[in-house]
């Protein structure tokens, strides 16, 4: 799977732009477009401003959170909104068409081909794949060889884009992609110069990071973006049942933000999730631990991922949830190259 040839001194950036230019055009349509429709350049600025930079974005936000953006009153909003869905199709098409628009999914393989297997050919974009499981279940490992693989061009199971990662738990480590790097015979410091990184200190913090992505997922052919872990700060800033409520009014909106990335810019979001003890699984059940998160994340994450540790370097990936895999489990294994098949 490695390639035999390496980066030239130009790096991924390179590959990048050659390849992508035309299709990111197609991907979606950029909020200065809304000028040529009689808006005022002033009122798009205000747009831009409140981390809005697609009329694909646009028309994920409701006309009462447009509203709350300074400088645009209800009439401003109509006319821009009016705008917009004139420059898109927003409303039915039929499956044929879907299945048409299904083949912009890009699938980034995982480094194991058994993994890649599973998962159909590796990690999609267009939605939110979540893994979960305890510490050293390869959550993050696999975080790592995706940073990597994602540069990789379409024709070698990459995405051939940049990766966004947001850390909030400080397990990121730059100098762990070097050897993955080279494993996938690409140049190190190109690679890490195409991830760009965010460490997240508060559940308010991590969202923000998130509404600033918009700006440069606009400009630049991003293709992945990681969030590890998703839930940690919640945990840590919302105590006790008396805040539950409103800890899962805030993770719905932080995961539907996630949700308009992925299909907004095309991009595959990879979350990683913690794992919490089940005392009402029953002595029955081997493993009584559940993910955390609840319904809200059950419901938001498409793919979910379960992860365990299995003999020595080896960890075990079965299908959750998904709504196109069949149930199943895959044998990886984690090494300093990354995530890798299991060798007998």
């Amino acid at each position: 799977m490695a390639p035999s040839r390496h980066a030239d001194e130009g790096g991924q950036l390179q590959l990048l732009e050659a390849d992508r230019v035309d299709e990111e055009e197609e991907c979606f349509e950029s909020i200065d477009k809304l000028i040529s429709q009689g808006i005022n350049a002033g009122d798009v600025k205000k747009l831009q401003d409140a981390g809005i930079y697609t009329c694909n974005g646009l028309m994920m936000h409701t006309k009462k959170s447009l509203t709350g953006i300074k400088g645009l009153s209800e009439a401003k909003v109509e006319k821009i909104c009016e705008a917009a869905e004139k420059l898109l199709s927003q409303g039915f098409m039929t499956g044929s068409d879907l299945l048409l628009k299904r083949k912009s999914v890009v699938r980034i393989t995982t480094g194991s081909q058994a993994l890649d297997d599973l998962l159909g050919g590796g990690i999609e974009t267009l939605c939110i794949t979540e893994a979960f499981g305890e510490f050293r279940s390869g959550k993050t490992q696999l975080a790592h060889t995706l940073c990597v693989s994602t540069q990789l061009p379409i024709h070698m199971h990459g995405g051939n884009g940049k990766v966004a990662y947001i850390d909030t738990e400080g397990t990121f480590r730059p100098e762990r992609i070097v050897p993955i790097a080279e494993r996938f015979g690409m140049d190190a410091n190109a690679v890490l110069d195409n991830i760009i990184y965010a460490r997240a200190y508060t559940y308010e913090h991590q969202y923000n990071l998130l509404l600033g992505l918009a700006a440069k997922m606009a400009e630049e052919p991003f293709r992945l973006l990681i969030v590890d872990s998703v839930i940690a700060l919640f945990r840590v800033d919302f105590s006790g049942r008396g805040e539950l409520a409103e800890r899962q009014q805030k993770l719905a909106q932080m995961l539907s933000r996630l949700t308009k990335i992925a299909e907004e810019f095309n991009v595959a979001v990879y979350i990683t999730n913690q794992v919490i003890a089940d005392p009402g699984g029953g002595m029955f059940i081997t493993d009584p631990k559940k993910p955390a998160g609840g319904h809200v994340l059950a419901h938001a994450a498409t793919i979910r991922l379960m992860l365990r540790k299995g003999k020595g370097d080896q960890r075990v990936c079965k299908i959750f949830d998904a709504p196109n895999l069949p149930e199943g489990e895959a044998v990886f294994q984690v090494t300093s190259g990354g995530i890798m098949d299991a060798k007998d």
